[in-house]
């Protein structure tokens, strides 16, 4: 008989507190993606303008940025990846 192979988990991730951190913003003609970073540059949070439900040309508004960069902040205060 085989012998059944014991699964190993990553097991919990460890949540770092993160005072401050960058923000960055990469802008295009069609999106618009904020990611904010520690000072290392490990990515903390991140949301697109399409992430925060706009579809096509609505994506590259100057307010689909502004709901994409709070979408990012909350993000980062619920210590929770994007």
């Amino acid at each position: 008989m085989a012998k059944s192979a014991k699964k190993r988990g990553k097991g919990k991730k460890e949540k770092k507190n993160v005072p401050t951190g960058i923000v960055h913003i990469q802008s295009s003609f069609n999106n618009t993606i904020v990611t904010i970073t520690d000072h290392a540059g490990n990515v903390i949070a991140q949301s697109s303008a399409g992430r925060a439900g706009f579809k096509g040309s609505r994506k590259s508004t100057p307010f689909a940025a502004q709901l994409a960069a709070k979408d990012a902040q909350s993000l980062w205060d619920a210590n929770i990846p994007g």
